[in-house]
């Protein structure tokens, strides 16, 4: 089993990185293998909605998105780190994310998903949950910790200081890797869960 690690902040030393290097030390302790990229400090625009990926099954753009897509396709799940700027994630982050799920056809559901925030303070909560919509409406069960995937810190060295925030990301490391077996075992037990499509409403027949 493999975890798709991208840390979105442009500081690939920094807090960010930091968190995940505690989350992926778990994960390798239970053998999972690691594909990690650093996107933060790549010039990443976003998605322009021009339809494109429809017809060639990846983003027009032809950068480290298409890159990422085809890590995240083979991989079991996927594991995100970003800085808290203005209570919500690092803007190259959202533009990858949105082109990624967005341009990507292939399956998602039952790949694991999760999230590591770092804030020098605040505004870690609402960060998460950016990332947590991207999970939830794609069909990825969503690892949480025993706290909020969090650590505090304007260094990384600050954030050796934070020993519950570094217990979270072991927690979640750990919880992380026992439901990537769990899926694993289960799909070769039960197969995949049934999923109905074709249906999508619109409400148009009232509308001007």
């Amino acid at each position: 089993m493999k975890v798709l690690v991208i840390n979105g902040s442009p500081h690939i030393k920094g807090c960010t990185a930091r968190a995940l290097q505690e989350v992926i030390l778990e994960l390798e302790k239970e053998k999972i293998e690691i594909d990690y990229i650093d996107i933060g400090n790549k010039d990443i625009r976003g998605c322009i909605a021009c339809g494109t990926c429809s017809e060639k099954g990846k983003c027009v753009f032809d950068d480290v998105v298409n890159e990422v897509a085809e890590k995240f396709k083979e991989d079991d799940g996927i594991l995100i780190g970003s800085p808290v700027y203005y209570a919500g994630c690092n803007g190259n982050l959202i533009s990858l994310l949105d082109r990624l799920f967005y341009s990507t056809s292939f399956d998602k559901s039952m790949k694991v998903g999760a999230a590591v925030i770092s804030s020098r303070r605040g505004g870690s909560t609402s960060a998460l949950d950016e990332i947590y919509k991207y999970f939830g409406i794609t069909g990825m069960p969503i690892v949480t910790s025993t706290y909020w995937n969090e650590v505090h810190g304007f260094t990384a060295s600050d954030v050796e200081k934070d020993k519950e925030g570094l217990q979270t990301m072991r927690n979640l490391g750990r919880n992380m890797a026992f439901i990537l077996k769990a899926i694993n075992l289960a799909k070769d037990k039960y197969g995949m869960p049934k999923k109905e499509s074709g249906t999508f409403t619109s409400f148009s027949d009232g509308l001007e």
